[in-house]
């Protein structure tokens, strides 16, 4: 029971947590427009340690931490795949290439029929 009312009070200040996030953003971007005449670095700089922050804060939120979990998991299988060879990569290259090639001189030649078919009846 106690442990509900653990995780439930936790939950509750995540809608503090997010807004403080959106606050921290807006704040951001009217930095960066207030100080539209200082160096771009600088501003570029407070950004990033801005919204270093504002992440930094979403990861404390229940939503936060399943979204780093999802991409822990995407990194895990994206090691998992076999990537094709340069070889395969080519031939695959070549035949998507061959039937491009096939297919436009199909559509050409029907298009080409019905032009003539369409002139014919037209006069």
């Amino acid at each position: 029971m106690s442990a509900n009312t653990e995780t439930s009070s936790v939950f509750s200040l995540d809608w503090l947590k997010w807004l403080l996030v959106i606050g921290l953003l807006v704040a951001g971007v009217f930095g960066n427009w207030y100080y539209a005449d200082q160096s771009l670095l600088y501003r570029v700089l407070g950004l990033l340690a801005v919204a270093s922050v504002a992440v930094l804060l979403a990861l404390q939120t229940a939503r936060g931490r399943a979204t780093w979990s999802i991409l822990k998991e995407a990194r895990s299988e994206i090691r998992r795949v076999v990537w094709p060879t340069r070889q395969e990569t080519m031939q695959t290259t070549m035949v998507v290439l061959v039937l491009v090639l096939i297919f436009a001189l199909i559509l050409w030649l029907l298009d080409s029929g019905l032009s003539w078919l369409v002139s014919t009846v037209i006069g």
